[in-house]
């Protein structure tokens, strides 16, 4: 005759036991990937580009322009004075996001220059942090190196 402890059968108890030990192993090996992939950074840094490419509007004549932006150089569309500070791009094996720190300052003839817009804009997201002009838009396509622009010429 088998044992009763506890309502259960001594066999029902040692099966128990070894579901508890399977259990028990599987919490303890997800607990440690959990942690080891939380405390390990594994992430990708943007890296840092010589340039930006920009694409702006002219709201009154509806033509749209792509143009390139050096890094920390001023440019000028329109009546806008275009500086570019950062730009930023994740490596391919990362979610593509490319961010740039602009500072815009609009150069009305007649009036003295009035800063429209400082901050970082995101290729991916361009209603976050977004120009806001009665004339111009100004949002960021991508990011390249110096070599890869195709008015430079290497070594000049």
């Amino acid at each position: 005759m088998k044992q009763v402890f506890g309502g259960q059968t001594m066999l029902g108890l040692g099966l128990w036991l070894t579901i508890f030990r399977i259990h028990m192993i599987k919490f303890i090996f997800i607990f440690s990937f959990i942690y080891f992939f939380n405390f390990h950074n594994f992430e990708a840094h943007a890296e840092s580009y010589d340039i930006a490419i920009l694409r702006g509007l002219d709201k009154v004549t509806a033509r749209i322009s792509t143009f390139e932006a050096q890094k920390n150089k001023h440019i000028r569309f329109g009546t806008l004075r275009i500086l570019v500070r950062y730009c930023d791009k994740k490596p391919p094996e990362e979610t593509p996001e490319t961010s740039v720190f602009l500072e815009i300052i609009d150069l009305r003839t007649g009036g003295k220059p009035r800063r429209v817009f400082t901050g970082w804009m995101f290729a991916s997201s361009p209603a976050i942090s977004a120009l806001e002009h009665p004339t111009y838009d100004v949002w960021v396509i991508d990011c390249k190196t110096l070599s890869e622009s195709t008015g430079e010429r290497g070594g000049e």
